[in-house]
């Protein structure tokens, strides 16, 4: 060793002190070193990890409230039309209301103002029968009994002779309803009577009274689509025709 100009005594010691420092920095500084970089390694993996995990949930997050702003958005829209819809029904159901409250009330005015024409008409009929009982009197230069009145009134306003309509003796109709037009209100009893021989006579089930002041007197009635027209103006307008 001392031919190669190394000090065995002095290498020994070196490789002594070099064990001792190894040994020393292993078990002090290295594997201390090693433990504190796996422990920042699995740090920053950790905080890698849980930034991804924080990124995933954020996202979610994010998906999840545009859901629900989107069926939130739906369920407002839906309770709008559905508001809509109701109250475009309710402004329906109350203007259909009001249609047929104001048609009810023009109904009744147009009932009423038969009702007075005919009253007006009916308390007429006294002094039209006053009339044409006073001119068949000095026609006939005799004066009537209250039965040849009576008799002569029928005979004018309902077409009543004998206790029949003469109009329906030589009709032949048939129907489910009859309609009988008269010049002034008839009475009860004429209406009675008048009723009677348009039922049997026609098979109606129903008769319903009308009043035209224009036919002057007598009769017109209509079962069906036909019509017999035994009205004073209509026997005046056969005679004009006759005699052109």
């Amino acid at each position: 060793m001392e031919a190669l100009g190394l000090n065995l005594g002095y290498l020994l010691v070196q490789i002594a002190n070099f064990a001792i420092l190894f040994v020393v920095l292993k078990k002090w500084v290295y594997t201390p070193l090693l433990v504190t970089l796996d422990k920042r390694r699995e740090t920053i993996a950790q905080g890698v990890e849980d930034s991804r995990v924080a990124a995933e949930a954020r996202a979610n997050a994010e998906e999840e409230a545009e859901k629900i702003k989107a069926d939130a958005q739906a369920e407002a829209s839906k309770i709008v039309s559905d508001a809509t819809a109701r109250a475009q029904s309710a402004g329906a159901d109350v203007k259909a209301a009001a249609q047929a409250e104001a048609e009810e009330a023009k109904a009744k005015a147009l009932a009423n103002v038969e009702a007075e024409r005919n009253q007006m008409l009916g308390d007429l009929r006294g002094q039209v029968a006053a009339l044409a009982i006073a001119g068949a009197q000095k026609l006939v230069g005799v004066a009537l009994d209250e039965e040849r009145q009576h008799a002569l009134l029928s005979d004018f306003f309902a077409g009543v002779k004998d206790g029949k309509v003469a109009v329906l003796e030589a009709a032949d109709f048939k129907g489910d309803s009859a309609e009988v037009t008269s010049a002034l209100p008839l009475t009860d009893s004429e209406q009675d009577t008048v009723k009677k021989d348009v039922l049997d006579k026609s098979g109606a089930e129903a008769v319903s009274f009308l009043v035209d002041p224009a036919i002057l007197g007598g009769l017109v009635i209509k079962v069906g689509d036909k019509v017999v027209d035994g009205s004073v103006a209509g026997k005046l307008e056969g005679l004009r025709q006759n005699m052109r």
